[in-house]
């Protein structure tokens, strides 16, 4: 079975979201210190690297029932793109759980414009302004190389590793919608070069905020002086 990319868009989106409302659950339960959300963090650091089916304990954490549901259109996801997307959905929030940890802000930050979080962006992050860490790119253009999603997975999990230590935000949500279409014909393509787009978009950002010139408060028509704008 073959899905092209425009009639698959819409799973993306339901994809995408499960995540985010899943991860974003469990990440203010977990910086509130709730002793549920904290537990549920430490079952889903377990899935991670591993298929989905093969961590049980992990079936009543990750509700993925709207993937079964009917969409606006009447039509139910068939077996192969729920096969897929509830894969998708469990490494991503497995690997989150895995930055997460120990961490006393959210690691899941969604991506915009303005603010890369995109997996290169991250990665890029973590490496000097000006300068390319080398053995660093190629832990991303070895995880754009894997052969198959459980592989790409535990890559994976060894930059989020990483991030975690700089406390390096992601957007897991769009990171699982990649997952799902990674899964696809073409889709590691895709992927591949949506990740080295957002790679060099962290340093466009840089760029230009550095442009960008600091705000300078207005004097104050009553006060004969300039306040300090800082």
């Amino acid at each position: 079975m073959t899905i092209t990319t425009n009639a698959s868009t819409t799973v993306h989106a339901l994809v995408s979201k499960l995540a985010h409302e899943r991860i974003g659950s469990w990440q203010s339960g977990y910086l509130a210190d709730r002793p549920k959300a904290v537990a549920a963090v430490a079952r889903l650091r377990r899935g991670a690297g591993r298929p989905a089916g093969q961590v049980p304990d992990l079936w009543d954490l990750i509700d993925i029932s709207p993937l079964h549901e009917a969409r606006p259109d009447g039509r139910r996801l068939g077996e192969i793109e729920l096969g897929r997307a509830e894969e998708a959905v469990h490494v991503a929030c497995t690997l989150w759980a895995v930055h997460q940890q120990a961490r006393s802000t959210g690691m899941h930050q969604r991506h915009n414009r303005e603010r890369s979080r995109g997996l290169g962006a991250a990665v890029r992050r973590l490496m000097p302004p000006d300068d390319i860490d080398e053995p660093l790119r190629k832990r991303l253009v070895r995880a754009g190389t894997a052969p198959d999603l459980i592989v790409l997975a535990q890559r994976l999990r060894d930059i989020v590793t990483l991030l975690r230590g700089q406390e390096a935000r992601l957007d897991y949500a769009l990171l699982a919608a990649q997952l799902y279409q990674w899964q696809w014909p073409g889709g590691p393509d895709a992927v591949r070069t949506a990740w080295g787009r957002s790679f060099h978009a962290w340093r466009d950002e840089q760029e230009l905020n550095a442009a960008i010139p600091a705000p300078t408060a207005a004097p104050d028509i009553l006060d004969t002086t300039t306040k300090d704008a800082s």
